[in-house]
């Protein structure tokens, strides 16, 4: 199985395939490969490469993040009631997103791979076809949105909040087109080598997000009070997308473009929804996870729901830094197996690895040392803050496990392997990590401590179940599955 092959050449020649039938005409000769043949990377070079490239994905995901936090702060200073629908809308959304988000992900391996193979226009033939799948997915999610009220009544009786969430959800639905182009549109130009292109459009967009909110939130002569708060993140989702496919077209990303190709987008989905679909399952696995971990939590009360809601949300800031550089090792990684570069793909691998290590250490640290003032930008609930104290301890010691977890992750997308990934998430999540913070808070009566133990030891096991996956890998089956995809031929 593991075979760390020490070839320097391609490890599979080239297929000769004619792309016509596939609808490109991709002239790109032999110049335009991306990696040469036979070049061995070293580890100076990746750590260099993956780290200033996990800096530019970890602001662009600050920053994205913050929109939603923006939107939760402005609505929050009308009423609770207002803020525990906004919240409700926040949760429904990011659920419902996670599906858009995780089949854009199958363009981690698709778009990388072609790029490392100087498949220039492949990359833009699966940018489309996968835009394409979302919005059909789209529909659905769109008119579950539109009529939430009936679904979200199941959870929580109050009529008028459900109400009041529905109506939010409705007026997001209009930016969700943007939110998808947005979202696939990174993934394409970081296939390329490109992680700034969304960087520098949330310089843009997010500070008129912020202007959006004051003014259609509390502005007296144009504001709409709650539901500004709504229509800002939508016009700004929509904004995002029209300029950063405006950088691709004009600034850079247009090497990778060979004009709209409707009829070849809408066809031989099935390849990308091999991976698209796992993707989905790994992303939501876990998402899913902690917002059951939050309903458990309301069941010891309004304090100890205080602390799980701070707890989460610390979690989610801190999951951005991880994420980045999950990101960027999927990318070059993903990268060297579209050349069949496999010495530097495993290279790239175990310094991505290595760095997360590092990593994990320093976030577990700083959140740790941290804590207190972390705790003090929440709350002053003096019965809050003594939860929340043992909780991020908890946290604390999560990172070592998590950080590692999330660049596995990355590393398995970049090789093609969602589905073992997602098998992997759904075990650990729901036969180990919850059942175990089940049994943890409510029968040794640990309470929120036990939910967050219990769900830390199905990371921890996660974590080592990819490692495992990852350096037991079929390296020659990677590379064959990989030149597939790049053949132009399903």
């Amino acid at each position: 199985m593991s075979t760390f092959t020490t070839e320097t050449s391609r490890l599979l020649s080239d297929p000769t395939v004619p792309e016509e039938e596939y609808g490109i005409h991709d002239n790109s000769d032999d110049s335009t490969t991306t990696l040469q043949d036979g070049y061995i990377t070293t580890t100076a070079e990746e750590a260099s490469a993956i780290s200033k490239s996990s800096l530019s994905l970890i602001i662009t995901f600050f920053l994205q993040y913050s929109l939603n936090v923006v939107s939760i702060f402005s609505v929050g200073h009308i009423g609770k009631t207002e803020l525990a629908a906004v919240s409700l809308s926040a949760m429904t959304f990011n659920i419902s997103a996670g599906v858009f988000q995780g089949m854009a992900t199958s363009l981690d391996t698709f778009c990388s791979q072609a790029y490392g193979a100087g498949k220039m226009k492949l990359v833009g033939l699966h940018f489309q076809r996968c835009v394409c799948m979302v919005f059909v997915i789209a529909i659905p999610i769109n008119l579950m949105w539109w009529f939430s009220a009936s679904i979200l009544n199941l959870f929580v009786p109050d009529k008028d909040l459900t109400s009041l969430a529905q109506n939010y959800l409705r007026i997001l639905a209009f930016g969700s087109p943007g939110f998808i182009l947005f979202e696939t549109g990174k993934r394409f130009l970081q296939a390329q080598g490109n992680f700034h292109g969304a960087k520098y459009v949330l310089y843009i967009c997010t500070p008129i997000n912020a202007v959006l909110n004051y003014v259609l939130v509390w502005d007296s002569s144009v504001g709409i009070g709650f539901y500004g708060a709504a229509l800002a993140t939508a016009v700004s989702y929509t904004l995002m997308a029209f300029l950063l496919l405006c950088y691709a077209a004009y600034v850079d990303g247009s090497k990778c473009w060979n004009g709209l190709q409707i009829r070849e987008s809408c066809k031989n989905w099935g390849p990308m929804a091999s991976l698209a679909l796992p993707g989905v399952i790994m992303i939501e696995a876990e998402f899913l996870a902690f917002e059951i971990l939050t309903l458990s939590a309301a069941k010891f009360g309004t304090e100890t729901l205080a602390a799980q809601s701070i707890a989460s949300t610390c979690a989610s800031l801190v999951f951005q830094v991880p994420f980045g550089l999950s990101v960027a090792a999927c990318t070059r990684v993903a990268t060297y197996i579209g050349s069949q570069n496999v010495i530097s793909a495993q290279i790239a691998i175990k310094v991505s690895l290595i760095i997360a290590l590092i990593l994990g250490v320093v976030l577990a640290s700083s959140v740790y040392n941290g804590k207190d003032i972390i705790i003090s930008w929440f709350t002053d609930d003096s019965k809050v803050i003594e939860q929340t104290l043992v909780v991020i301890q908890v946290l604390a010691y999560n990172q070592l496990f998590d950080t590692v977890n999330v660049i596995s992750a990355g590393c398995l997308r970049a090789q093609g392997r969602q589905k073992i990934g997602s098998n992997l998430n759904l075990f650990c999540y729901y036969a180990i990590g919850l059942p175990m913070a089940m049994y943890l808070a409510f029968h040794r009566g640990w309470g929120l401590k036990g939910l967050w133990f219990g769900l830390s030891s199905g990371v921890f096991v996660l974590a080592i179940a990819e490692l495992i996956a990852i350096f037991t890998a079929d390296w020659e089956w990677i590379v064959r599955k990989s030149i597939e995809r790049n053949s132009v031929e399903y």
